[in-house]
């Protein structure tokens, strides 16, 4: 596995009612469809009442391709009933998030517990 690449969601389960969703590279256009797939893969498993957290803490950039992969996690999880957080999100995520006015729409927290 490259360092662009996205952890398989076998993997990325972490507990029973938890779920951590770790992202290392980029999120940008040529990768957003494999963190949509992941995390589309997760929330699948998920059931209604349990987190999901995206560990963005070994991920710098996020371009609107990769911001709208998020956005559609967002939305999924809402309609099961499931929490999404993003986790130790770079500034720079933070500053999309911001400029875009989708700051509002995740719980961001400093690490993934």
């Amino acid at each position: 596995m490259t360092s662009k690449e996205h952890t398989d969601p076998l993997t990325a389960l972490a507990g029973p009612d938890r779920y951590v969703v770790p992202v290392r590279g980029d999120m940008d256009f040529e990768h957003a469809d494999r963190l949509r797939e992941t995390l589309t893969a997760v929330l699948s498993r998920a059931p209604a009442g349990s987190d999901v957290v995206v560990d963005l803490r070994n991920s710098s950039f996020c371009d609107s391709a990769g911001l709208n992969a998020l956005l559609a996690a967002r939305q999924q999880a809402r309609e099961r009933g499931v929490r999404i957080r993003l986790a130790a999100p770079s500034h720079q995520m933070v500053r999309v998030l911001e400029l875009t006015g989708s700051d509002g729409l995740f719980t961001l927290c400093s690490a993934t517990e």
